[in-house]
């Protein structure tokens, strides 16, 4: 059974940086796409990024680019966030997700959460 961990969140000031790490076990993490989501409080949860599984092309929600950088280490089955500039619209919690196929089995995973809040 698969498991993803996140990390990293924490209260820091506007125009700050954080990065967020989600650690995958128990999957073979070079088959998923990698995504990382937030949601802030009484809000529906969102697309913030993603990354295919091996060719490392990206999608961005249009609120983060040229702020936030996805990336990924499959050979440490790692998935990162780096978030720069950050604003307070950008506090919420924020969730990786990993979405892939172990034969022909579609498996999604998320992770528990971390909490970022940007706030002076």
């Amino acid at each position: 059974q698969g498991q993803l961990v996140e990390s990293g969140g924490d209260l820091v000031q506007p125009g700050g940086s954080l990065r967020l790490s989600c650690a995958a076990s128990g999957l073979t993490f070079s088959r998923y796409v990698m995504s990382w989501y937030h949601q802030a409080p009484e809000k529906e949860r969102e697309l913030v990024a993603s990354i295919a599984p091996t060719d490392g092309s990206t999608n961005y929600a249009d609120s983060v680019k040229a702020r936030f950088t996805i990336a990924r280490d499959n050979a440490k089955s790692t998935g990162w966030l780096q978030m720069n500039s950050l604003k307070p619209e950008d506090t919420a919690v924020y969730y990786c997700r990993a979405v892939g196929y172990e034969g022909f089995m579609r498996h999604e995973y998320w992770g528990q959460g971390t909490q970022v809040t940007v706030s002076s």
